[in-house]
């Protein structure tokens, strides 16, 4: 990592994330499957490319507004513990999951906002359907807000702004590529997904989830044992 570029890392952060962040089945990919097999591929990528939009929005807000606070002492330590537990919880939920459903759901309260923003703004366009779905999502950004935390702690983005635009960017081109190569495939007459495929799916990706979070208690465990092993003054 460290012979490449900051900037290449932060932006191959942003679009690892956002293409593993788009795979779980939620509101957002079944709108897509839904109307790409009735209205074609035109309609369903115009939904993604809403829906690429308002996740760029809240990602961006995460950098810039949140993430900075979780970057210092005992709070990063205490957020780089709290995101292993929280992909760890993902992950485990995405691989045990039996039913479809939405997979960053936090409470019936956030449930009872998307609610009133959809019939709020009523979205008729295919590109505002998909904007104003994410935009109801609170656990998107939740979600965010932790990863770019955790980013930042780990440096794999710094705290600058053409890194932190450089993730933004990988975010958009990853979430961009998942929504416009599932419409292109949904586009093609197969109708929809059975069930059992979009489950195998959010699986999946509930294996990749596992796998980071993996890594990370791995990461945290051997700085633990380097600071037990650095000398005192």
């Amino acid at each position: 990592m460290e012979r490449i570029h900051p900037i290449a890392v932060a932006a191959l952060t942003g679009f690892i994330s956002g293409l593993l962040l788009s795979i779980p089945v939620g509101p957002i990919n079944l709108t897509i499957m839904n109307e790409g097999a009735r209205r074609g591929f035109k309609w369903a990528v115009m939904i993604g490319l809403g829906a690429t939009a308002m996740e760029v929005v809240y990602c961006f807000v995460a950098f810039t507004s949140f993430a900075s606070f979780f970057s210092h002492g005992y709070v990063k330590a205490a957020m780089e513990l709290f995101s292993f537990v929280f992909m760890l919880f993902l992950g485990l939920k995405f691989l045990l999951a039996k039913t479809i459903e939405n997979p960053v759901h936090l409470t019936a309260a956030t449930d009872r906002i998307e609610m009133r923003i959809e019939e709020r703004l009523h979205p008729h366009s295919a590109f505002m359907t998909g904007f104003v779905r994410v935009l109801g999502n609170l656990g998107v950004l939740v979600f965010w807000i932790i990863l770019a935390a955790n980013f930042i702690s780990r440096e794999w983005v710094k705290p600058q702004w053409l890194d932190k635009l450089a993730c933004v960017g990988g975010v958009a081109l990853g979430t961009g590529i998942w929504f416009v190569g599932l419409s292109w495939v949904v586009s093609l007459g197969h109708g929809k997904f059975s069930e059992r495929t979009l489950l195998r799916i959010e699986r999946a990706s509930g294996v990749g989830l596992l796998a980071l979070a993996l890594l990370h208690g791995g990461s945290i465990i051997w700085q633990m044992a380097q600071h037990r092993l650095t000398p005192g003054p």
